[in-house]
């Protein structure tokens, strides 16, 4: 059985690979979050040219996990990607605005409580 856990040698490429490639899952957690937030998965895809890694889980629950801050028509955003690596894909987790109050000016870094 192989490891479910292997983390990407280079994770930002990883993510940009499969969103290219479109080898993207979309959880049923994010499709209802997204219609919610008026986030278009082409705003999703189109903005590959802008995603940084801001933070990283690679102890998350299922897979490790990359959160990435990006922008789409000069509206910053943050996708959670889940990074499987046997699979050769990612799996979309969430996908939100960030709230002023919890992220830095730059909206990638997280204020202390």
């Amino acid at each position: 059985m192989t490891d479910k856990r292997t983390l990407p040698a280079e994770p930002l490429g990883h993510i940009k690979r499969c969103v290219k490639e479109r080898r993207v899952f979309w959880t049923y957690h994010v499709n209802m979050r997204m219609k919610d937030r008026a986030i278009s998965r082409e705003a999703v895809l189109e903005s590959i040219l802008d995603y940084e890694i801001i933070e990283t889980y690679p102890e998350d629950k299922y897979l490790p996990s990359y959160l990435v801050y990006t922008r789409h028509q000069n509206v910053a955003f943050h996708i959670l990607f889940a990074a499987d690596v046997e699979g050769d894909n990612v799996r979309i987790v969430t996908a939100y605005y960030p709230d002023p109050a919890q992220w830095d000016a730059n909206l990638k870094t997280r204020r202390k409580p």
